[in-house]
Parts: structure tokens; sequence; C-alpha cells
């Protein structure tokens, strides 16, 4: 039978003189109320220490931890345990994310773009594209499709010295790459210019490309989306959810800023015109 362990990220926490604390996984302080038992039966009981007190009581309080997500009993599984991730795009961003993401317990592959129409329907299964270039038009649309499906997409590109990093689809409604172009087309001032800089209207690249600071930052953020989709756990935090994030990471000082992003509804077809008769 496994022993209870303090769920990871959670702690208790003695001051000289003082009741044990529960330092939470998010941060909260809690008191505990021990009874009877004697705080160092508890810490024993919920660590690596060698105590094997037990007691009805001390089994109450234990199974209190439990049931309140404090402590658990099987060992952790990775997040991404299950799940496969398919990489495409530049190595300068796909090589240290296939790194992440197997850490985290991913089957990652490789993918190519004759790839990604044979991934729709796939469930448990994530289609990751990072360009270190702005987005060639058309590009992208065979992977818009995937949520449709159940099958995640998430993406990458670099338009200058900013890298955005796209909201993960995962179910039909979910905003595509679509649905963010013609976000930020109806956000500017300058639609006409950001569409022709997209349309390859422009001046050749001058960079700067992603050093490796800046790609272990990318890497690590289209991680947790992916860990976030993974667990289908409600949003926690202030933050923005992983499916209506749009971030934009500066690779000159790598600063990250989030913006809220919806999908854009589908528009009903003018009705045709009607002819006419003469008076």
């Amino acid at each position: 039978m496994n022993r209870s362990r303090l769920a990871p990220g959670a702690g208790i926490v003695t001051a000289p003189g003082d009741r044990p604390v529960l330092r939470t996984s998010e941060g909260e302080f809690l008191r505990i109320d021990t009874g009877h038992v004697g705080p160092g039966e508890l810490v024993d009981r919920l660590t690596e220490g060698e105590g094997q007190a037990s007691s009805a009581e001390l089994d109450r309080l234990v199974a209190a931890f439990e049931e309140a997500g404090h402590a658990v009993t099987e060992p952790r599984r990775p997040p991404l345990t299950g799940r496969t991730v398919h990489l495409l795009g530049d190595p300068v961003l796909t090589e240290p994310l296939a790194r992440f993401a197997a850490a985290e317990g991913a089957e990652v592959q490789s993918a190519s773009a004759d790839d990604v129409a044979g991934l729709a329907g796939r469930r448990d299964t994530a289609l990751v594209w990072c360009l270190d270039s702005p987005v060639p038009e058309g590009l992208w649309d065979e992977a818009d499709r995937l949520p449709a499906g159940h099958t995640a997409w998430l993406r990458c590109h670099r338009e200058g010295a900013h890298t955005w990093t796209e909201p993960l689809a995962s179910a039909p409604g979910d905003v595509t790459a679509a649905h963010v172009r013609l976000r930020r087309l109806a956000a500017t001032a300058a639609h006409r210019e950001l569409a022709a800089y997209w349309a390859g209207h422009r001046t050749p690249d001058t960079g700067p490309h992603p050093t490796e600071p800046a790609a272990a930052l990318i890497a690590a953020l289209l991680t947790a989306d992916l860990i976030a989709w993974a667990s289908e756990e409600p949003h926690r935090g202030s933050g923005l959810p992983a499916r209506r994030r749009l971030r934009r990471i500066d690779l000159r000082d790598l600063t990250v800023t989030e913006h809220p992003v919806l999908p854009v509804p589908e528009v009903a077809p003018l009705p045709a015109p009607t002819a006419r008769t003469a008076a």
C-alpha cells in the first residue's frame, strides 16, 4: 500500500512556538488543527520521515489532506504522459521544445507539412508549428482545420523583433490562426500595411533571431500551453486561459505581454440581389 505524501508544491511550515501551517501549492497558508496528533507525527507521515505512528485520528487527518488535494498516494505522473506531440518548423525553436515536452512525459515526433492532414481526428495528439519568420499566406490553413476533430493545434512565429505564440486550439470553435490574423488586422489602423507585410511585400528579414535563452523561454511557454491542454482543468491564476491567450515575446529584452483574443464568428452570406421589374 502506498503511503500518502504531500502533493507537489505543498509543504508544512512550523513557526517556533506556534501550530503547524500548510502552505498550499497555490501559496496560501492554512492553519492545521492536529487535535491530539503530534505535529511531528503528521510531518513524518506525509514526508519521507521514518515515523510509523498510526492512529484513527491521524488517519482521518491524512484523509482530509488527500480529499483537499494537499496529499497524494500515487507517484506524480508527468502531465503530458499519454499525449503525442508532433513538431514542425525551425529547429532553433523545435529542438528545445522537443526536450521540454519529452521531459513532461510527451511522446514527441517530427512532422512535415504533408503530415498535417493525416493528424485530423486524433485525440490526445497535438501539432506544434514554430516559425522563425512571418507566416506565409495559406501555410496554416490545413492545420486550422485540426481542432474541429479535437486534435490540438499550437503555433508560434516571428515578425521582426517579436515572436508571437498563438492560443492553443483543441475543439470546434477555438481560436485559429486565421482568427488571430483577422483580430490583429481589426485592431490596427495600419491594416493594409500589415496585410502587405504578411503577403511578403517587405524588405529582407534582418532578425533578430531567437538566442538560446529566448528560444528556451518560447519553448517553455509553449510547453505550459500543452500542459494546460493535457490537464483539462479549469483555468487557474490571474492570467488568460491558454485557449484565449495571444502572447508577444520581445526578443531584445525577453519581455512577455499577453493579449486576449476570441474566435471570429462565421458571417452569414449577403442575400442575393433581387431583380427589379420596370414599372
